[in-house]
């Protein structure tokens, strides 16, 4: 399973084992490059999409396409990250998007901790 995928459904259990707060929608779209992972909504019916990225590295992959989706859209996107080298998620606004790319995780993350980010996205 690819790591992405496990990450997906590490959000999903933990959604569930916290009564679902949140729905996502897991977009597989191959004709608008860069659009994000999933498309969310909190339980204020305010909409969000977030970006899944795994890595072993301070660096993350980001496509053109992402980049350029976020730099479009920067109000309620987000980028998840799971750092397999710490075992931790960090959730980034997609307006530090350019920063994400040139710093990698050294950048601050707005929430750290999966379970952290998710309560997150409830508030928006």
């Amino acid at each position: 399973m690819k790591p992405e995928k496990k990450l997906w459904h590490e959000i999903k259990t933990l959604n569930i084992e916290n009564n679902c707060k949140l729905s996502f929608t897991r977009l597989e779209n191959s004709a608008a490059w860069g659009t994000p992972d999933l498309l969310g909504c909190n339980s204020f019916g305010h909409f969000f999409t977030v970006e899944l990225k795994v890595t072993k590295t301070n660096k993350i992959r980001l496509s053109p396409h992402q980049i350029s989706f976020h730099i479009r859209h920067p109000s309620n996107t987000f980028i998840l990250v799971k750092d397999l080298s710490l075992n931790l998620v960090k959730l980034y606004e997609g307006k530090v998007i350019k920063e994400l790319d040139a710093c990698g995780l050294k950048l601050e993350p707005h929430s750290l901790g999966l379970e952290s980010c998710l309560k997150m996205l409830e508030t928006l």
